[in-house]
């Protein structure tokens, strides 16, 4: 029983299995709610799923339910990025506990309760559980912004410091994830009042079913900037997290976190916005190149080090031993990559859309036009938890061939899949209709086979995390020893800082 309560400990309150938790959940949910889509219908494998679950799927719910599967897998992933934030950012013990307490709480529950609503019949007080976990959720980034407040004496740095500061000392990479959260709790909050007015003006859809109508509701335009600035905001925070794990800094950290804040407010005020100003589209283009610019600096700095770390020991190394250094570490060097494929996937597809947009895509018939803004939202989503993961699989003190094995895999899986999504997105550019049979044949099978050789490969790592728990001495209980001293270093540092603050309390009354 002893064993079984440290267990439990482990998992639910120290940073890295919480972690663990919210990624196999996630996994589950990915892998449950995938077969109900995609080939899965063709295969019938589907048909397998709801009979066995038992699942309500009315053709009328459609859209409300792939939203509330969205908020859920949405709400899981910012509860991950939450957990690394708190253990890799100072702060107060007390602070990282109430932070990683209440969004566990309200993202298992708004999951559960949501995921029952949707699919198992839609009996509403589960629909007002499912809001209870969102509101915890809220709360819980409005404690996060609490504890990061940047112009707090004990996180300023000093002159010498080699991370961006101001003039004052205070941490400018502190205050570009402060804004972050920020902008995530406003964001958040246009879902939600737009969210009240269900049923009452506004009515669900998806969001890529109305590019078509010319005349778009005050509502709608709202959720629209809401769903896109949410996962951007998601990019941004996994862009600033891999920037602590890479200890970026230097003048490139300099120039990078300053874009970084003043990219995140541009681009948040831009999509959101977008209710009642005609031009705030290229507020958010304007935005775009802020952050991509920033993430751009990372990568720069983070493959300049992995470099010069791989050819320490070489006088003058040579071009082919830069590359092998550079290529070495594959998680550490995908944060970045991936990073860089986004602009042909990502990035580049949804500008040349911008500008081309009248005399190319709304040529294009509905569903060609909405094929490719579905793959955009998918694709961004895709690539960032490839970049969840290396971190993770990193934490996890996966090394050798086996870190060689994964981050490739991972790497040239989700390329292979991505690319392929994109060039089925853009096909009416370059075949017609009535040819593009074998071109849709083949991107389908690398899509499902890239995407299909990650899935595996994230079993088989969870599949590990699980029998490592139930070993005695597993890498769990290393993470969760190492835990428990440094929480117990941080309870005696607040404690000396508290007798401190008392002393010159103290001091002052008997003056």
């Amino acid at each position: 029983m002893k064993e079984l309560a440290k267990r439990f400990d482990y998992l639910f309150r120290s940073t890295r299995g919480l972690a663990l938790v919210a990624i196999a959940a996630v996994s589950i949910v990915t892998a449950i709610w995938g077969t109900l889509s995609g080939p899965m219908v063709e295969w019938g494998i589907r048909d397998i799923t709801v009979k066995v679950l038992g699942m309500d799927l009315v053709q009328a719910d459609r859209e409300g339910r792939i939203i509330m599967l969205y908020h859920t897998i949405a709400m899981t992933v910012i509860a991950i990025e939450v957990y690394f934030m708190t253990e890799i950012l100072p702060m107060k013990r007390h602070e990282q506990v109430m932070i990683n307490g209440t969004i566990t709480v309200g993202y298992l529950t708004a999951m559960i309760f949501g995921l029952i609503f949707g699919y198992f019949g839609h009996n509403f007080a589960y629909h007002g559980v499912f809001l209870v976990g969102q509101s915890l959720v809220f709360f819980a980034g409005i404690l996060l912004v609490a504890a990061l407040w940047p112009w707090k004496k004990e996180y300023l740095l000093p002159e010498d410091s080699p991370y961006a500061r101001t003039k004052n000392g205070v941490n400018i990479e502190r205050a570009a994830f402060f804004v972050m959260a920020i902008a995530t709790l406003v964001s958040a909050t246009w879902g939600a009042v737009t969210g009240s007015f269900w049923a009452n003006g506004h009515e669900t859809f998806l969001g890529e079913d109305l590019i078509r109508i010319p005349h778009k509701t005050a509502l709608q335009k709202a959720i629209i900037g809401h769903l896109h600035i949410m996962l951007t905001l998601v990019a941004i925070g996994i862009t600033l997290i891999v920037g602590k794990w890479m200890d970026f800094k230097g003048k490139l950290h300099q120039w990078a976190m300053p874009i970084m804040i003043i990219g995140t407010i541009t681009i948040t005020f831009g999509a959101l916005s977008i209710v009642w100003m005609e031009w705030a589209h290229n507020t958010i283009y304007i935005g775009s190149v802020f952050v991509m610019f920033s993430a751009l600096l990372y990568v720069i700095y983070s493959w300049g080090k992995l470099i010069k770390d791989g050819t320490a020991g070489i006088e003058k190394p040579t071009f082919g031993q830069k590359i092998k250094a550079l290529l070495a570490d594959p998680l550490k060097f995908g944060s970045g990559w991936q990073m860089v494929f986004m602009n042909f996937t990502v990035s580049g597809v949804g500008i040349f859309m911008a500008i081309r947009l009248e005399q190319i895509f709304r040529v294009w018939p509905h569903r060609e036009e909405r094929i490719t803004l579905t793959g955009h939202w998918h694709i961004l989503s895709g690539l960032i938890a490839t970049i969840i993961l290396f971190y993770f699989i990193d934490l996890s003190g996966i090394k050798g061939k086996m870190r060689k094995w994964a981050g490739w895999t991972i790497i040239l899986g989700s390329d292979f899949a991505f690319g392929a999504a994109t060039v089925f997105s853009m096909k009416r550019l370059f075949v017609s209709d009535i040819a593009q049979q074998p071109l849709v044949n083949t991107t389908m099978l690398i899509i499902d086979f890239g995407l299909g050789i990650i899935l595996v490969l994230l079993a088989i790592f969870m599949g590990w995390r699980l029998f490592d728990l139930f070993s005695k001495d597993g890498l769990w209980a290393e993470e969760y020893d190492a835990e428990q001293k440094a929480n117990a270093q941080a309870d005696i540092e607040d404690q000396k800082r508290k007798l401190a603050e008392l002393e010159a309390t103290l001091k002052e009354v008997s003056k």
